[in-house]
């Protein structure tokens, strides 16, 4: 065995993944999950545990795997995580936990985010009991949000006891993990529907259909229904726009809602009536993980599809794997590319994308280098549909309708980083809601602390 190589793992042809729904990565055998494991050098002091937002003991799990006990490094991976395997599909590992690892310095990391979805998965296929909870403390907290913050912050609150109801907005439970990322990426009904059961099988409750600040408020959960603590969970699912002429043509959405109706609603199932538009050449604009996300999602919906994005490609945000993955099904990069307007038929659709060409000049705040217009560089893109994936922010209504709770401009509720305090009293926070959009796993963290927090003030 060549300790400096990961072991390969399959995948779909791109040819003919990119016309399919059914997901990209097919996992390691387990055979292939020993081999990788075994090459894992047990560090006495793991730096990619320090690197992991949830601190899952990795080298612990992994020396398990290699011993060819499964079982045992799913105990493991519960004592610190809800959603292994999502996190082992969707987390950015190269910049964390792999991005630490010794053996990356001279040659490949392990491959430690698919050896936990190898473990999460035969733990789900075996049918693995990890519900073990601690003695019932007769204590009530309310969870907003069935995203990855709230499922975690829920599960480990009610490993500790807690009786936990976690309040949902949507029909269905799972927050950005089941109307955000797509099918090919993380499989709903045995992925994520799973993982779910999961935190029930501990004890914790899930009211959908349930609007914090419409339904019902955050001081009336407190005041009126007996809850001791509250975590804020919601997300950010307020999509931002450029703010050019034609943005509200016909053919204009955000990828929020493009993606939304493709996974939470299904459209892209036949025996689903749920409405959605793809043209014949899509334009998505912005470069992160959501952008590629709607950009392979519009590819197999039979669009031809381009990415614009206004720096270069070393300054992408998505992950190195998701553009990689995008190039090789055929989508279009047109890079140092910038849209000024959308030019819109007599009808009031689509018919095309005015943009300039653009070079990078001096370093901007973010540490990366600004984008300049090119004079005289305007050109016109052949486009019918554009999608504007720019980022987006927490919608302000449960904010809005709750005494007390301090937000900054971007309408982010202001909350402690170690312990997710909020300006109001035994109300916490965490995940997009306070950071705006970020990663699922970052997410999780925050969940993490938080629930640690509110465990050491109901104790006292």
């Amino acid at each position: 065995m060549d300790r400096m190589k990961r072991t390969p793992i399959k995948e779909q042809d791109p040819k003919v993944r990119a016309n399919n729904f059914e997901e990209v990565c097919l996992g390691y055998s387990l055979e292939e999950a020993v081999l990788e494991a075994s090459r894992c050098l047990n560090c006495k002091n793991p730096r990619c545990v320090g690197d992991c937002p949830v601190s899952i003991n990795i080298p612990e799990f992994i020396e398990q795997v290699k011993s060819g006990n499964i079982e045992e490094a799913a105990k493991i991976i519960a004592k610190s995580s809800a959603l292994p395997a999502v996190c082992g599909r969707v987390c950015p590992q190269e910049s964390q936990c792999e991005g630490k690892c010794v053996l990356g310095i001279k040659g490949e990391a392990v491959a430690i985010g698919k050896l936990e979805r190898f473990v999460a998965d035969w733990s789900r296929e075996n049918k693995v009991d990890l519900s073990e909870v601690e003695e019932n403390k007769n204590k009530k907290v309310a969870v907003i949000g069935s995203g990855p913050a709230g499922l975690t912050c829920a599960g480990d609150l009610a490993k500790k006891g807690y009786n936990v109801t976690i309040f949902e907005a949507l029909h269905e439970p799972g927050g950005v993990l089941v109307y955000g990322i797509p099918e090919f990426r993380l499989p709903k009904d045995t992925v994520v529907k799973h993982e779910i059961e999961n935190v029930k099988k501990l004890g914790v409750k899930i009211e959908t259909n349930v609007i914090v600040g419409r339904t019902v408020t955050i001081d009336e959960l407190m005041e009126e229904e007996g809850f001791e603590a509250v975590f804020i969970g919601s997300g950010a699912g307020l999509p931002n726009f450029m703010g050019i002429p034609g943005e509200n043509a016909n053919g204009v959405a955000s990828a929020n809602e493009f993606l939304t109706r493709n996974n939470l609603m299904k459209a892209f199932k036949e025996e689903y009536s749920t409405p959605i538009r793809v043209g014949q050449k899509v334009a998505v604009v912005g470069g992160g993980n959501v952008a590629m996300d709607a950009a392979r999602t519009a590819l197999r919906l039979g669009a031809e599809v381009h990415i614009v994005y206004r720096r270069s490609e070393s300054e992408l945000p998505a992950r190195v794997e998701e553009v990689h993955h995008a190039k090789e099904e055929g989508v279009i990069f047109d890079l140092l590319t910038n849209p000024t307007e959308i030019l819109t038929d007599e009808k009031g659709w689509v018919s095309g994308m005015k943009c300039v060409r653009m070079e990078l000049g001096e370093p901007d705040a973010s540490g990366r280098r600004k984008p300049v217009e090119v004079p005289n560089s305007e050109f016109i893109m052949d486009v019918d549909t554009v999608i504007m994936s720019l980022g987006t922010s927490p919608n302000p209504l449960i904010s809005s309708t709750t005494k007390g709770l301090d937000i900054n401009k971007r309408k982010c509720i202001i909350a402690e980083e170690e312990t997710g305090l909020t300006s109001r009293e035994r109300v916490y926070a965490g995940g997009d809601a306070v950071t705006g959009a970020a990663t699922v796993i970052l997410a999780m963290g925050a969940g993490k602390k938080a629930a640690k927090a509110i465990d050491e003030f109901l104790s006292k």
